[in-house]
């Protein structure tokens, strides 16, 4: 249970900048980096730090900064009941449904989860803190071991993620685990130092029929887009087909209620209600147009 410590025992407070990883076409070998790496899985998550604060509060940072804990308090009320004040993890935010990972389940709210019976789990991959100390100054080896300490006696739902240091095993979870929602691996140097930003010491391999891009408007009502303005890789701006689901639609609309801004008429696309600031989006080739994407979904909380 929690140990009974004042705000001394806090190092780290709300909000920090999460590390992320470079994307990479293939899994580096394990020589390719001095020190070596660490695999790890790629789940198809929430992105969320846990703070576990004084006072019994728990607050679950996105990287979009804000607090998941209301969304997800069986996970609050797990990390507050079984970790002390002052420590700080990084970790993934997923939902099971019929034993694989779930994404769309994680949008619903806690009520629509508990009723179906979609479990969460918070799945840690690294910590930034412990009572009394920031400790993200230390190689990942040594913040791998603090990590298995400090979960060692926690518990579903909350986990430390599957990891090897064996370049084969994680050739094969790319392979095998693909069925049951796993989205690749990333590949991490064991001597790398926890910094906020992308980094090339962490390297994410995903499945490649999906790509990354951003989400820079909406065409239709904003509560229910038809369709998306998105940014692709190579810098094109292109409009998603076809129309999105009514699902898809309304997942949207709540995302991107509070980062609407001004209509525009674009030279290509006609009208738009632009966002404030753009999101991360996965897309898929759409196929039969040289231009288009199909859009699959939102990665704000990734």
């Amino acid at each position: 249970m929690t140990a009974d410590r004042g705000p001394a025992e806090v190092a780290l407070r709300p909000p920090v900048d999460v590390m992320r990883p470079r994307p990479a076409e293939e899994i580096p070998g394990t020589g390719s980096t001095p020190g070596g790496l660490q695999y790890s899985l790629k789940l198809d998550g929430f992105r969320a730090l846990a703070f576990v604060l004084d006072g019994g509060r728990v607050f679950l940072q996105s990287r979009s900064r804000r607090d998941l804990s209301r969304e997800f308090p069986e996970i609050a009320a797990h990390l507050r009941d079984h970790l002390p004040p002052g420590i700080v993890l990084d970790g993934e935010l997923c939902a099971y449904r019929e034993g694989r990972l779930s994404f769309t389940d994680l949008l619903r709210s806690h009520g629509d989860r508990e009723r179906s019976g979609v479990p969460v789990s918070y799945i840690a991959f690294d910590i930034l803190a412990v009572p009394g100390r920031d400790v993200r100054a230390l190689p990942l080896r040594d913040r791998w071991e603090l990590l298995g300490t400090a979960l060692r006696e926690v518990g579903p739902p909350v986990q430390r993620v599957l990891a090897t240091l064996d370049e084969d095993t994680a050739h094969a979870w790319f392979r095998d685990l693909r069925s049951v929602g796993v989205e690749g691996i990333v590949a991490k140097a064991l001597d790398s130092p926890y910094r906020p930003g992308g980094t090339r010491a962490w390297r994410k391999i995903r499945h490649s029929d999906t790509r990354d891009g951003a989400l820079l408007g909406v065409f239709g009502p904003p509560e229910r887009p038809r369709s998306l303005l998105v940014r692709l890789p190579d810098d094109r701006t292109v409009q998603t087909s076809p129309r999105l689901t009514p699902l898809q639609a309304r997942q949207v609309g709540e995302l991107i209620r509070d980062r609407l801004g001004e209509r525009a008429d674009h030279p290509d696309h006609g009208l738009v209600r632009m966002l404030t600031e753009p999101l991360p989006v996965e897309l898929r080739e759409a196929a039969g147009r040289q231009e288009g994407a199909r859009f699959v979904r939102v990665r704000s909380e990734e």
